[in-house]
């Protein structure tokens, strides 16, 4: 017999409305898991929200013949942006399946090989050495650096244009992101009128600020004719295997747009790194001995990415103790006139036939049941065998199945090329010794007020 999801006590007709701010809500879903275990349920003014928290319920949510990716909420809101684009297409909607044949396959691992790793590293020694120049007694915000070489990154690899963004005025484009995902992940707590009267300027302002950096990028290319075989070549060159079709203008900014969003959590990731380093110097150590033996005094190639072993192990323990995309939202695949509850747990648990379910990352990725000790910080055990057995439900760090990130290989590359090259050039100092971790985000998650002082690394 199933029994009763946990729940919060909450107020009468509002329910658990404070149990979630809505100005951090991945930190209050933390705290909730945290309180409650695998699985716990809020009502808010009568809606019933569910979220699960273990490697087990979340393996079992991920299985594609059951449930779906659920598109609703901040994603929903966020399509006034980028329409159906990759991330915020129903499941029902033809254009998630052409844009997905024609950009897939210049984001697979042997696309991104030498030439997007050659950038990727130049772009990164730019920033560095803009770091090693700033002289001692510096104090730097880690997230605004990377947030910068992201978008430098993402815009030269994939459509072809370099910003020179690393110094000076920051691009629009990035508070613009911000602003549009704060923006969504709050507008579906208020009322529409508010939306409308007293922050539709705003969102509106994003969203042109957004669809002008593609449209600009579309221009360039037009203006500037490149044999360049990268995603904005397929974009606006390319055609669906299957259907024949290609992309309206403005559906190649809509999926224009879509990428330095995703890519956004590439920079959480590093700056959440940059503290767990900090805290853990003996891994340091290991990985500056296993760079030291493979790249030696010698440049950085693109064939030493795949000997980097440990630094590879630094990162996925990163991605799970940071996880910088903190959640995905999955539903029950609707069965045509079938609307018994749904069974999860061995049937220890029961929703109803259309209850959405939020996968709360910060919870499974620290399954107890998975990960002995699993605060710590341990890379070891995202190597080889160790990393090989662990069940799929702890390795959904990019989502799930047929919807997972189309960008996953452009980003475990990034973040390889841009980890490996801090820890072996720059040594890292935390700026304020009695700093804690808090995390806040929309679309991905990262450690706010942390500030590090930085310098060359000490030989």
């Amino acid at each position: 017999m199933s029994q009763p999801i946990p729940q919060p006590p909450g107020l009468p007709l509002l329910g658990n409305i404070k149990d979630v701010d809505p100005s951090n809500t991945w930190w209050s879903l933390k705290k909730l898991t945290d309180k409650y275990g695998e699985i716990v349920q809020i009502k808010v003014l009568g809606k019933t929200i569910v979220f699960a928290a273990s490697a087990a319920l979340a393996e079992e949510l991920c299985d594609e013949k059951r449930f779906r990716k659920f598109v609703g909420g901040p994603i929903v809101e966020i399509r006034d942006a980028v329409h159906d684009a990759l991330f915020t297409a129903y499941d029902d909607e033809a254009m998630w399946g052409i844009a997905h044949r024609i950009i897939a396959p210049r984001l697979s691992p042997t696309a991104l090989s030498s030439d997007s790793f050659t950038e990727m590293r130049d772009c990164t020694a730019e920033l560095l050495e803009i770091w090693k120049g700033l002289g001692d007694n510096n104090k730097i915000a880690p997230l605004d650096g990377l947030n910068r070489l992201n978008l430098e990154a993402t815009t030269l690899t994939l459509f072809g244009k370099k910003l020179d963004n690393l110094s000076g005025k920051e691009h629009p484009v990035i508070q613009a992101m911000e602003d549009s995902t704060s923006e969504a992940m709050k507008r579906p707590t208020r009322p529409g009128f508010l939306n409308s009267l007293i922050h539709g300027s705003k969102w509106k302002s994003s969203i042109k600020t957004m669809r002008n950096y593609g449209a600009e990028l579309v221009q360039y290319r037009k203006d500037n004719p490149t044999d360049r075989q990268d995603v904005l070549n397929a974009l606006l060159a390319g055609s669906d295997p299957e259907t024949g079709k290609s992309l309206t203008d403005s559906q190649v900014i809509d999926e224009i747009i879509s990428m330095p969003i995703g890519s956004s959590t590439a920079p959480c990731l590093l700056t959440s790194t940059i503290l767990l380093l900090l805290q853990n110097p003996e891994v340091v150590a290991k990985a500056r001995a296993e760079l030291d033996a493979v790249i030696g005094d010698g440049e950085f190639r693109y064939e030493h990415l795949s000997q980097l072993k440990y630094v590879e192990g630094v990162m996925r323990e990163s991605l799970r103790l940071s996880n910088p995309a903190p959640g995905f939202n999955i539903e029950p695949i609707p069965k045509e006139g079938d609307k018994s509850p749904v069974l999860l747990g061995g049937g220890k648990y029961q929703i109803a036939h259309n209850q959405a379910v939020i996968l709360v990352l910060a919870g499974v990725n620290r399954d107890p049941a998975v990960f002995e000790d699993p605060l710590a910080f341990k890379p070891e055990r995202m190597m080889g065998d160790s990393f090989d057995n662990l069940p799929s439900g702890v390795k959904k760090w990019f989502g799930n199945g047929k919807r997972e990130c189309i960008g996953k290989h452009w980003a475990e590359q990034f973040s390889m090329v841009a980890l490996a090259m801090m820890i072996r050039e720059v040594d890292f100092e935390t700026a304020d010794p009695d700093y804690n971790l808090v995390q806040d985000g929309w679309f991905n998650v990262r450690p706010i007020d942390f500030y590090a002082k930085v310098k060359p690394r000490a030989v």
